[in-house]
Protein backbone atom coordinates (compact mmCIF):
# COMPACT_ATOMS: atom_id res chain seq x y z
CA UNK A 1 0.00 0.00 0.00
CA UNK A 2 1.46 3.46 -0.93
CA UNK A 3 1.88 5.87 1.78
CA UNK A 4 -0.86 8.05 0.85
CA UNK A 5 -2.97 5.01 0.41
CA UNK A 6 -2.44 4.09 3.85
CA UNK A 7 -3.03 7.41 5.41
CA UNK A 8 -6.43 7.80 3.85
CA UNK A 9 -7.29 4.40 4.67
CA UNK A 10 -6.12 5.36 8.97
CA UNK A 11 -7.95 8.60 8.07
CA UNK A 12 -11.63 6.96 6.69
CA UNK A 13 -11.87 4.27 9.51
CA UNK A 14 -12.04 7.08 11.99
CA UNK A 15 -14.33 9.89 10.61
CA UNK A 16 -17.94 9.54 10.81
CA UNK A 17 -20.31 12.15 10.45
CA UNK A 18 -23.99 12.44 11.08
CA UNK A 19 -27.03 12.80 8.40
CA UNK A 20 -29.84 15.11 9.54
CA UNK A 21 -33.33 13.66 9.85
CA UNK A 22 -34.82 16.73 7.91
CA UNK A 23 -32.46 16.51 5.01
CA UNK A 24 -34.32 13.75 3.80
CA UNK A 25 -37.71 14.90 3.93
CA UNK A 26 -39.56 18.15 2.02
CA UNK A 27 -38.09 21.28 3.17
CA UNK A 28 -38.19 24.78 1.87
CA UNK A 29 -37.30 28.10 1.45
CA UNK A 30 -39.07 31.25 3.11
CA UNK A 31 -41.02 31.46 -0.25
CA UNK A 32 -42.25 27.62 -0.65
CA UNK A 33 -41.11 24.22 -1.00
CA UNK A 34 -40.62 21.59 -4.17
CA UNK A 35 -41.81 18.50 -3.61
CA UNK A 36 -40.35 15.59 -4.77
CA UNK A 37 -41.92 11.55 -4.59
CA UNK A 38 -39.35 10.17 -2.56
CA UNK A 39 -38.99 12.42 0.41
CA UNK A 40 -39.59 11.30 3.49
CA UNK A 41 -43.21 11.48 5.12
CA UNK A 42 -42.57 10.32 8.07
CA UNK A 43 -39.58 9.36 11.48
CA UNK A 44 -39.64 6.31 9.90
CA UNK A 45 -39.22 6.80 6.31
CA UNK A 46 -36.19 9.45 7.61
CA UNK A 47 -34.51 6.50 9.41
CA UNK A 48 -34.46 3.91 6.43
CA UNK A 49 -33.02 6.83 4.03
CA UNK A 50 -30.72 7.09 6.54
CA UNK A 51 -29.85 3.66 7.09
CA UNK A 52 -29.61 3.38 3.06
CA UNK A 53 -27.11 6.00 3.61
CA UNK A 54 -25.21 4.23 5.92
CA UNK A 55 -25.14 0.92 4.30
CA UNK A 56 -23.71 2.44 0.87
CA UNK A 57 -20.71 4.83 2.69
CA UNK A 58 -20.04 3.46 5.94
CA UNK A 59 -19.24 6.63 7.43
CA UNK A 60 -22.87 8.17 8.85
CA UNK A 61 -24.08 5.44 12.02
CA UNK A 62 -26.12 8.15 13.42
CA UNK A 63 -28.99 10.32 12.57
CA UNK A 64 -29.93 13.64 14.09
CA UNK A 65 -33.54 14.24 14.83
CA UNK A 66 -35.37 17.35 15.49
CA UNK A 67 -37.55 17.28 18.19
CA UNK A 68 -41.61 18.41 17.68
CA UNK A 69 -40.52 17.80 13.69
CA UNK A 70 -39.69 13.95 14.67
CA UNK A 71 -41.22 13.05 18.10
CA UNK A 72 -44.82 12.91 17.57
CA UNK A 73 -46.51 13.54 20.86
CA UNK A 74 -46.59 10.31 22.77
CA UNK A 75 -43.74 8.57 20.92
CA UNK A 76 -41.66 6.87 23.32
CA UNK A 77 -37.94 8.01 22.24
CA UNK A 78 -36.67 4.31 23.61
CA UNK A 79 -39.19 2.63 20.66
CA UNK A 80 -37.36 5.21 17.98
CA UNK A 81 -34.13 4.11 19.33
CA UNK A 82 -35.06 0.48 19.05
CA UNK A 83 -36.43 1.18 15.36
CA UNK A 84 -32.95 2.50 14.81
CA UNK A 85 -31.09 0.03 15.75
CA UNK A 86 -33.42 -2.59 13.84
CA UNK A 87 -32.38 -0.84 10.75
CA UNK A 88 -28.13 -0.69 11.79
CA UNK A 89 -27.77 2.97 12.96
CA UNK A 90 -28.19 5.39 16.10
CA UNK A 91 -30.49 8.12 17.09
CA UNK A 92 -27.77 11.23 16.90
CA UNK A 93 -27.67 14.63 17.98
CA UNK A 94 -30.88 15.81 19.51
CA UNK A 95 -32.53 19.39 18.14
CA UNK A 96 -34.87 21.16 20.36
CA UNK A 97 -37.45 23.78 18.29
CA UNK A 98 -36.90 26.63 19.91
CA UNK A 99 -38.32 29.22 16.89
CA UNK A 100 -41.61 27.63 16.01
CA UNK A 101 -44.21 28.47 18.34
CA UNK A 102 -46.12 31.51 18.14
CA UNK A 103 -45.23 31.92 21.92
CA UNK A 104 -41.28 32.61 20.71
CA UNK A 105 -42.33 35.69 18.65
CA UNK A 106 -39.97 37.87 21.06
CA UNK A 107 -37.60 34.99 21.39
CA UNK A 108 -37.62 31.81 23.77
CA UNK A 109 -34.72 31.38 26.55
CA UNK A 110 -34.08 35.21 25.71
CA UNK A 111 -37.90 36.09 25.55
CA UNK A 112 -39.02 39.09 27.67
CA UNK A 113 -41.79 36.89 29.08
CA UNK A 114 -41.38 34.59 31.45
CA UNK A 115 -44.39 32.20 29.64
CA UNK A 116 -42.25 31.84 26.57
CA UNK A 117 -38.87 31.46 28.66
CA UNK A 118 -40.20 28.35 30.72
CA UNK A 119 -41.86 27.01 27.96
CA UNK A 120 -38.36 26.82 26.63
CA UNK A 121 -36.34 25.72 28.78
CA UNK A 122 -38.82 23.11 29.76
CA UNK A 123 -38.82 21.93 26.25
CA UNK A 124 -34.65 21.97 26.61
CA UNK A 125 -35.05 19.92 29.24
CA UNK A 126 -37.31 17.05 27.87
CA UNK A 127 -34.92 16.97 24.72
CA UNK A 128 -32.19 15.88 27.47
CA UNK A 129 -34.11 13.32 28.83
CA UNK A 130 -34.68 12.10 24.98
CA UNK A 131 -31.16 12.07 24.47
CA UNK A 132 -30.90 9.60 27.82
CA UNK A 133 -33.48 7.44 26.45
CA UNK A 134 -31.75 7.15 23.04
CA UNK A 135 -28.51 6.81 24.80
CA UNK A 136 -27.74 10.11 22.24
CA UNK A 137 -24.33 12.35 23.16
CA UNK A 138 -25.46 15.83 21.82
CA UNK A 139 -28.09 17.77 22.49
CA UNK A 140 -27.78 20.62 19.59
CA UNK A 141 -29.28 24.19 20.50
CA UNK A 142 -29.78 27.37 17.78
CA UNK A 143 -31.40 29.90 18.95
CA UNK A 144 -33.59 32.24 16.33
CA UNK A 145 -33.57 34.72 19.50
CA UNK A 146 -32.95 38.21 18.88
CA UNK A 147 -34.22 41.40 18.23
CA UNK A 148 -34.98 43.73 14.80
CA UNK A 149 -35.22 46.84 16.37
CA UNK A 150 -33.03 49.32 18.89
CA UNK A 151 -34.58 49.38 22.14
CA UNK A 152 -36.70 46.91 21.75
CA UNK A 153 -35.16 44.77 24.24
CA UNK A 154 -32.26 45.17 26.94
CA UNK A 155 -29.26 43.19 25.19
CA UNK A 156 -27.65 42.62 28.58
CA UNK A 157 -30.89 41.51 30.10
CA UNK A 158 -31.33 38.62 27.43
CA UNK A 159 -27.29 37.79 27.73
CA UNK A 160 -28.13 37.06 31.25
CA UNK A 161 -31.14 35.07 30.85
CA UNK A 162 -29.60 32.96 27.82
CA UNK A 163 -26.84 32.06 30.75
CA UNK A 164 -29.59 31.66 33.65
CA UNK A 165 -31.27 29.27 31.13
CA UNK A 166 -28.12 27.31 29.95
CA UNK A 167 -26.76 26.73 33.24
CA UNK A 168 -29.82 25.03 34.70
CA UNK A 169 -29.91 23.06 31.17
CA UNK A 170 -26.36 21.56 32.15
CA UNK A 171 -27.00 20.59 35.50
CA UNK A 172 -29.95 18.27 33.83
CA UNK A 173 -27.01 16.08 31.56
CA UNK A 174 -25.75 12.98 32.31
CA UNK A 175 -22.21 12.46 32.45
CA UNK A 176 -21.93 11.17 28.87
CA UNK A 177 -23.50 14.22 27.70
CA UNK A 178 -23.15 17.41 26.03
CA UNK A 179 -24.68 21.05 25.13
CA UNK A 180 -23.56 21.99 21.77
CA UNK A 181 -24.10 25.71 21.63
CA UNK A 182 -24.78 27.16 18.00
CA UNK A 183 -24.51 30.88 17.10
CA UNK A 184 -25.62 32.78 13.82
CA UNK A 185 -24.92 36.74 13.03
CA UNK A 186 -28.47 37.34 11.55
CA UNK A 187 -31.74 35.84 10.58
CA UNK A 188 -34.51 35.63 11.31
CA UNK A 189 -33.43 38.83 13.87
CA UNK A 190 -32.13 42.01 11.93
CA UNK A 191 -30.39 44.18 14.74
CA UNK A 192 -28.89 41.56 17.01
CA UNK A 193 -28.98 38.41 17.49
CA UNK A 194 -28.17 36.65 20.83
CA UNK A 195 -25.24 34.58 20.38
CA UNK A 196 -24.29 36.43 17.27
CA UNK A 197 -20.82 34.90 17.00
CA UNK A 198 -18.41 32.21 18.15
CA UNK A 199 -17.42 34.36 20.81
CA UNK A 200 -20.40 34.81 22.44
CA UNK A 201 -21.36 30.64 22.30
CA UNK A 202 -17.99 30.61 24.17
CA UNK A 203 -18.69 32.58 26.75
CA UNK A 204 -22.06 31.04 27.57
CA UNK A 205 -21.05 27.90 27.29
CA UNK A 206 -18.39 28.42 29.34
CA UNK A 207 -20.56 29.77 32.16
CA UNK A 208 -23.34 26.91 31.32
CA UNK A 209 -20.78 24.32 32.38
CA UNK A 210 -17.64 21.96 31.37
CA UNK A 211 -19.98 19.91 29.11
CA UNK A 212 -21.13 22.98 27.48
CA UNK A 213 -19.29 23.28 24.15
CA UNK A 214 -19.65 25.54 20.83
CA UNK A 215 -20.87 24.14 17.63
CA UNK A 216 -19.51 25.90 14.51
CA UNK A 217 -22.22 25.39 11.59
CA UNK A 218 -20.30 27.08 8.78
CA UNK A 219 -23.26 28.68 6.97
CA UNK A 220 -23.40 30.80 10.21
CA UNK A 221 -21.12 33.55 8.85
CA UNK A 222 -20.17 36.51 7.24
CA UNK A 223 -19.14 37.05 3.49
CA UNK A 224 -14.89 35.90 3.40
CA UNK A 225 -14.50 35.26 7.52
CA UNK A 226 -11.58 33.01 8.03
CA UNK A 227 -13.96 29.71 9.62
CA UNK A 228 -10.68 27.67 10.10
CA UNK A 229 -9.52 30.54 12.49
CA UNK A 230 -12.42 30.02 14.63
CA UNK A 231 -12.20 26.41 14.82
CA UNK A 232 -8.40 26.84 15.68
CA UNK A 233 -8.85 29.08 18.75
CA UNK A 234 -11.47 26.62 19.84
CA UNK A 235 -9.48 23.67 19.44
CA UNK A 236 -6.99 25.57 22.00
CA UNK A 237 -9.21 26.28 23.94
CA UNK A 238 -11.13 22.90 23.70
CA UNK A 239 -13.99 24.40 23.23
CA UNK A 240 -14.61 22.68 19.91
CA UNK A 241 -17.91 20.61 20.26
CA UNK A 242 -19.06 20.03 16.91
CA UNK A 243 -19.80 21.38 13.49
CA UNK A 244 -23.23 21.60 10.98
CA UNK A 245 -21.74 21.23 7.52
CA UNK A 246 -22.66 22.99 4.83
CA UNK A 247 -21.51 25.53 2.02
CA UNK A 248 -22.88 29.27 0.83
CA UNK A 249 -22.69 31.94 -1.28
CA UNK A 250 -24.15 34.89 0.19
CA UNK A 251 -25.62 33.73 3.71
CA UNK A 252 -27.17 30.59 5.29
CA UNK A 253 -27.55 29.14 2.02
CA UNK A 254 -27.16 25.40 3.35
CA UNK A 255 -25.77 24.31 -0.34
CA UNK A 256 -24.16 20.76 -0.58
CA UNK A 257 -20.62 21.03 1.34
CA UNK A 258 -17.94 21.92 -0.64
CA UNK A 259 -19.99 22.97 -3.94
CA UNK A 260 -18.65 26.15 -3.70
CA UNK A 261 -15.54 26.41 -1.56
CA UNK A 262 -14.07 22.85 -1.19
CA UNK A 263 -10.84 24.41 -0.20
CA UNK A 264 -12.59 26.39 3.07
CA UNK A 265 -13.85 22.54 4.34
CA UNK A 266 -9.96 21.04 3.35
CA UNK A 267 -8.89 23.99 5.53
CA UNK A 268 -10.84 23.54 8.72
CA UNK A 269 -10.14 19.57 8.58
CA UNK A 270 -6.65 20.52 8.18
CA UNK A 271 -6.65 22.88 11.78
CA UNK A 272 -8.34 19.67 13.57
CA UNK A 273 -5.66 17.03 12.08
CA UNK A 274 -2.70 19.59 13.00
CA UNK A 275 -4.45 19.46 16.45
CA UNK A 276 -4.02 16.08 16.31
CA UNK A 277 -0.25 15.78 15.15
CA UNK A 278 0.47 18.32 18.15
CA UNK A 279 -1.13 16.12 20.70
CA UNK A 280 0.65 12.48 19.80
CA UNK A 281 -2.20 11.35 17.52
CA UNK A 282 -4.83 12.26 19.56
CA UNK A 283 -8.02 13.41 18.04
CA UNK A 284 -10.57 16.07 20.03
CA UNK A 285 -14.56 14.12 20.48
CA UNK A 286 -16.26 16.08 17.63
CA UNK A 287 -19.32 15.82 16.62
CA UNK A 288 -19.64 16.22 12.68
CA UNK A 289 -22.79 16.71 11.61
CA UNK A 290 -24.59 17.77 8.02
CA UNK A 291 -27.15 20.42 7.94
CA UNK A 292 -28.32 21.29 4.75
CA UNK A 293 -31.61 21.94 2.71
CA UNK A 294 -32.05 19.79 -0.46
CA UNK A 295 -35.07 21.45 -2.58
CA UNK A 296 -33.71 21.04 -5.54
CA UNK A 297 -31.36 17.71 -5.49
CA UNK A 298 -33.03 14.65 -4.71
CA UNK A 299 -33.10 14.10 -0.70
CA UNK A 300 -30.77 10.94 -0.80
CA UNK A 301 -28.12 12.07 -4.05
CA UNK A 302 -28.01 15.24 -2.32
CA UNK A 303 -27.04 13.24 1.45
CA UNK A 304 -24.87 10.58 -0.48
CA UNK A 305 -22.54 13.79 -2.53
CA UNK A 306 -22.01 15.23 0.79
CA UNK A 307 -20.82 12.04 2.88
CA UNK A 308 -18.42 11.31 0.20
CA UNK A 309 -17.08 14.93 -0.42
CA UNK A 310 -16.53 14.98 3.31
CA UNK A 311 -14.82 11.92 3.67
CA UNK A 312 -12.69 12.96 0.60
CA UNK A 313 -11.71 16.39 2.14
CA UNK A 314 -10.95 14.92 5.02
CA UNK A 315 -8.63 12.40 3.89
CA UNK A 316 -7.31 14.92 1.78
CA UNK A 317 -6.79 17.22 4.72
CA UNK A 318 -4.80 14.01 6.12
CA UNK A 319 -2.17 14.05 3.76
CA UNK A 320 -0.83 17.34 5.29
CA UNK A 321 3.32 16.64 5.59
CA UNK A 322 2.86 18.13 9.12
CA UNK A 323 7.32 18.02 9.85
CA UNK A 324 7.46 19.56 6.25
CA UNK A 325 4.97 22.58 6.97
CA UNK A 326 6.35 23.28 10.63
CA UNK A 327 9.89 23.39 9.61
CA UNK A 328 8.88 25.79 6.31
CA UNK A 329 6.64 28.23 9.60
CA UNK A 330 9.89 28.01 11.96
CA UNK A 331 11.81 29.22 9.01
CA UNK A 332 9.29 32.19 7.77
CA UNK A 333 9.16 30.75 4.16
CA UNK A 334 5.82 31.46 3.28
CA UNK A 335 5.46 29.69 0.21
CA UNK A 336 6.90 26.43 0.90
CA UNK A 337 4.60 26.24 4.08
CA UNK A 338 1.16 27.44 1.58
CA UNK A 339 2.84 24.66 -0.54
CA UNK A 340 2.28 21.85 1.63
CA UNK A 341 -1.49 22.41 2.35
CA UNK A 342 -1.87 22.75 -1.77
CA UNK A 343 -0.05 19.76 -2.28
CA UNK A 344 -2.35 17.88 -0.14
CA UNK A 345 -5.06 19.25 -1.08
CA UNK A 346 -4.47 18.81 -5.04
CA UNK A 347 -3.91 15.03 -4.33
CA UNK A 348 -6.11 12.71 -6.25
CA UNK A 349 -7.36 10.63 -3.58
CA UNK A 350 -10.08 8.98 -5.47
CA UNK A 351 -8.45 5.65 -6.02
CA UNK A 352 -7.69 5.16 -2.62
CA UNK A 353 -11.13 6.10 -1.28
CA UNK A 354 -12.11 3.35 -3.50
CA UNK A 355 -10.15 0.84 -2.18
CA UNK A 356 -10.99 1.62 0.94
CA UNK A 357 -14.89 0.76 0.18
CA UNK A 358 -13.86 -1.79 -1.36
CA UNK A 359 -12.19 -3.28 1.59
CA UNK A 360 -15.01 -2.41 3.52
CA UNK A 361 -17.34 -4.70 0.91
CA UNK A 362 -18.88 -1.63 -0.87
CA UNK A 363 -19.10 -0.20 -4.01
CA UNK A 364 -16.40 2.50 -5.18
CA UNK A 365 -19.49 4.81 -5.89
CA UNK A 366 -21.67 4.94 -3.60
CA UNK A 367 -23.64 7.63 -5.99
CA UNK A 368 -24.02 5.05 -8.82
CA UNK A 369 -24.49 2.43 -6.67
CA UNK A 370 -27.84 4.04 -4.73
CA UNK A 371 -29.03 5.10 -8.77
CA UNK A 372 -28.69 1.00 -9.36
CA UNK A 373 -30.34 -0.20 -6.36
CA UNK A 374 -33.65 1.46 -7.06
CA UNK A 375 -34.10 2.79 -3.89
CA UNK A 376 -35.43 6.13 -4.38
CA UNK A 377 -37.85 4.45 -7.42
CA UNK A 378 -39.53 2.07 -5.25
CA UNK A 379 -39.55 5.02 -2.19
CA UNK A 380 -40.74 7.54 -4.29
CA UNK A 381 -43.88 5.00 -5.65
CA UNK A 382 -44.68 3.82 -1.85
CA UNK A 383 -45.02 7.29 -0.82
CA UNK A 384 -46.40 8.57 -3.18
CA UNK A 385 -49.56 6.00 -2.66
CA UNK A 386 -48.90 6.66 1.02
CA UNK A 387 -49.38 10.70 0.67
CA UNK A 388 -52.47 9.87 -1.59
CA UNK A 389 -53.80 7.89 1.37
CA UNK A 390 -53.19 10.82 3.68
CA UNK A 391 -54.46 13.43 1.20
CA UNK A 392 -50.99 15.28 1.62
CA UNK A 393 -50.95 17.93 -0.66
CA UNK A 394 -47.62 17.47 -2.83
CA UNK A 395 -48.52 20.54 -5.59
CA UNK A 396 -45.74 20.04 -8.39
CA UNK A 397 -43.76 17.20 -7.82
CA UNK A 398 -40.18 16.51 -9.71
CA UNK A 399 -38.57 13.23 -10.22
Amino acid sequence: MSPVSDTVFRALESFRIETPSWGYADTGTRFGKFHQPAAAIDLNDKLADAAHVHRLTACCPTVATHVLWDFAPGTEASVVAAKAAELGIKIGSINPNLFQDQLYKLGSVGSPFETARDQALAHILDCIEIGKATESRAVSLWFADGTNYPGQDSIRARKQRFEAALKEAHARLSPEQILLVEYKPFEPAFYQTDLADWGMSFLTAKKAGPQAKVLVDTGHHYLSQNIEQIVAWLLDEEMLGGFHFNDRKYADDDLTLGSIDPYQIFRIFHEIHSYAADHGGKYPEIEYMIDQSHNLKPKIEAMIQTVCTAQELYAKAALVDHAALQQAQRKGNIVDAESCLKKAFNTDVTEAIAEWRKSKGLDADPLAAHRASGYAEKAAAERSKRRQELGIATEHSYA
